[in-house]
């Protein structure tokens, strides 16, 4: 299986003329940069962990999946804003339009982050200032229909980065494939998300961008106003587990002969959920004008929940509600015990005033 991905993931990104970033075994952060451009643009995706395979007016949706871009996303504006660990602020801004006589709908959005104040001092100890440091993304996207069902979306992403003296910029592609059937309400996607190259450097030297294969499941039920996902994540790579000496049980002393169990079947259970994200979404009311959703996501869980403690890491959730003509969503995602992450977000139709 392991094999298979391989071969689908780099033939995509020759297609897409991007080269086959390197995979770190056992290890999902902290080896890219421009790592801000897998956050979630969204207080809905904050809320549902992840989503790329459903399609509607949400155009948020389009910045985790490009294929999600279609005519009812037309003349939408959203502004979210991400109340971030500590003081970091991060958020994401964009508009839709819809291009019927060329069969696209395009859309231009903004990502931020601003990493707050850093204080600047010298060898002494001495405070002398701040430290500049933020992060920006430019995204400029379109989507067609190649069947009544499948739609193809890419994203192209300017990212730039400022931090104190250095800078450095980067270009990424996000590359989507949407099936959607309404008369099922089934709909699956894959994504490749990130694929890219650094553009300028640091410090000369050229670092990997957050790539990741994405696929998702979506289906609604058809008696209940309730939708369920289900979203695979870093497919480029399949062993993401971190084992940890400090998490290992104290050996346990041992009479005769006997040997410890061998767990390596519970590792590749676990191994496996990693890659997974469940997510739900109750669609209430006339036109779903209030939703109300939550997620589970299991990498988050294992790699942030502190030993013999008890947290809600890796659970997130969040509310949707339409007034008028704007629709306000909430979400919340617990990532440790030190604290969890607070999204806002309003969208609105601008053609709806004029």
């Amino acid at each position: 299986m392991n094999t298979i991905l391989r071969q689908i993931n780099l033939l995509c990104l020759l297609l897409a003329g991007c080269g086959l970033p390197r995979a770190y075994a056992q290890v999902t952060g902290g080896q890219q940069v421009f790592q801000f451009m897998t956050l979630s643009p969204s207080a809905r995706i904050t809320a549902l962990g992840a989503q790329i395979a459903v399609k509607d007016e949400d155009l948020s949706f389009a910045a985790a999946n490009p294929a999600a871009l279609n005519p009812a996303m037309d003349g939408r504006l959203v502004f979210q804003h991400n109340f971030f660990l500590t003081d970091m602020q991060h958020g994401y801004v964009a508009y839709a339009h819809d291009l019927p006589k060329l069969g696209f709908t395009v859309q231009a959005g903004l990502q931020y982050m601003n990493y707050g104040d850093i204080k600047r001092a010298d060898e002494y100890g001495n405070i002398t200032g701040k430290i500049p440091a933020s992060e920006t993304a430019l995204t400029l996207g379109g989507a067609r229909l190649l069947t009544d069902r499948i739609s193809l979306g890419l994203n192209v992403r300017l990212g730039f980065s400022t931090l104190d003296t250095y800078k450095a910029s980067a270009l990424a592609t996000d590359i989507g494939l949407m099936y959607a059937d309404t008369s099922s309400r089934l709909s699956a996607a894959i994504v490749l998300r990130n694929a890219g190259v650094q553009l300028s450097t640091y410090n000369d030297l050229k670092e990997d961008l957050p790539f990741d294969l994405q696929i998702g499941i979506s289906k609604r039920l058809k008696y209940l106003p309730f939708r369920f996902s289900v979203v695979a994540h870093h497919l480029h790579q399949w062993n993401i587990r971190y084992n940890d000496p400090n998490l290992k049980e104290d050996d346990i002393l041992q009479i005769g002969d006997s040997e410890p169990s061998d767990k390596s079947g519970n590792n590749g259970v676990d191994n496996f959920f990693r890659h997974l994200i469940f997510n739900g979404e109750f669609l209430l009311g006339r036109n779903e004008v209030f939703q109300i959703r939550f997620a589970y996501n299991h990498l988050r869980k294992k790699e942030l929940s502190v030993r013999n403690y008890r947290s809600m890491a890796g659970f997130s959730g969040g509310v949707g509600i339409k007034i008028n003509r704007f629709r306000i969503d909430a979400g919340y995602a617990a990532y440790h015990l030190a604290g969890g992450v607070f999204h806002l977000g309003i969208g609105t139709n601008l053609k709806e005033f004029f």
